[in-house]
């Protein structure tokens, strides 16, 4: 889901005094976005992402903004916040918590084939490593705490088939261990619309605002899931063998991470099909609001379940 908040050029004219990035030339509207305002920024400085934040709160922001600069400070392709006169990456736009970050070259690339999953599994294994050295701490706000929370709520609203299905996946959750696997910071949100291509190179990965510290694996699972579907909700095993691969040429999986491998799969389809019928089922006020289909996600948990995970292994380093 969307929701927006409205900026005027004048008021975008006003707080950018506050910055050394020059002025106004353009201000425009971004309609992609899931859970935040984001603006496309024009300056005589050059080109940025203005964010307004509708659901994260000032106490949890530095986590994700600071992360961002860990990551922009180990070479890799992430927005960097900018800092104001004040030298405040977070400040306060139209009662919103609101920040500026670099705007990254390139482009979504929503058709992908194995070298594109390739590229991506690099860089998210280079994520994981570059991550291990970040302090900050952020509990998965989306984990299986608040599966059984929203749970109830959602019930109501799906047929008897589908409350079954939820109900025993949450269950079978609850009963897999994370004990021991490898913790890091995650991005836990590596969908394909999150990662710019520029030509064949990666320009950027961007949307860090679900990033947290979790399993690594998990992190991986959830990008699969995105990157390796096909329009029936199976996997395509050259693009997720493509995937993993790459990213065990740079950080190689444990063998508690393969044991665990295809209930990981499960826990990222579950994760996003309960979102979406959340935000389908019980959408928040806003001025524009967009509810993605939960249907996907259903289909993809399904062939989770149903198939053998070994058409999609995780490879030995």
């Amino acid at each position: 889901m969307s929701v927006y908040t409205s900026v005027s050029p004048e008021q975008m004219s006003v707080w950018l005094r506050n910055y050394s990035i020059g002025t106004l030339v353009e201000l425009k509207g971004i309609q992609s976005g899931i859970e935040n305002t984001n603006y496309f920024l024009t300056t005589t400085h050059g080109h940025y992402v203005l964010t307004l934040f509708e659901k994260l709160t000032r106490e949890e922001l530095p986590f994700y903004l600071n992360l961002m600069t860990h990551l922009t400070n180990h070479g890799l392709p992430a927005p960097k916040p900018i800092a104001n006169l004040q030298d405040e990456v977070l400040g306060e736009l139209n009662g919103k918590p609101a920040s500026i970050v670099t705007r990254l070259p390139g482009a979504p690339v929503m058709q992908p084939g194995p070298v594109h999953c390739a590229s991506v599994g690099e860089m998210l294994a280079d994520m994981h490593l570059s991550g291990q050295t970040y302090e900050g701490e952020m509990e998965n706000l989306h984990s299986a705490k608040w599966w059984a929370a929203v749970a109830p709520d959602i019930f109501r609203f799906l047929p008897s088939e589908d409350e079954k299905l939820l109900h025993t996946e949450i269950e079978f959750q609850a009963g897999c261990s994370r004990e021991g696997l490898p913790q890091g910071a995650v991005h836990v949100d590596l969908f394909r619309d999150n990662v710019l291509f520029d030509g064949d190179v990666i320009g950027g990965f961007i949307d860090f605002y679900f990033a947290c510290v979790d399993s690594l694996i998990y992190d991986v699972a959830i990008t699969i899931n995105d990157w390796c579907s096909n329009p029936d909700s199976t996997l395509d095993p050259s693009r997720a063998g493509a995937l993993l691969d790459a990213y065990a040429s740079v950080r190689a999986f444990t063998e508690s991470e393969k044991k665990i491998w295809p209930a990981m799969l499960r826990a990222g389809a579950l994760r996003f099909w309960v979102s979406r019928l959340y935000d389908f089922h019980i959408p928040r006020a806003g001025e524009m609001t967009h509810a993605h289909d939960p249907e996907p996600f259903r289909r993809l948990l399904l062939s989770h379940r149903e198939k053998d995970s070994r058409l999609y292994p995780l490879p030995d380093s």
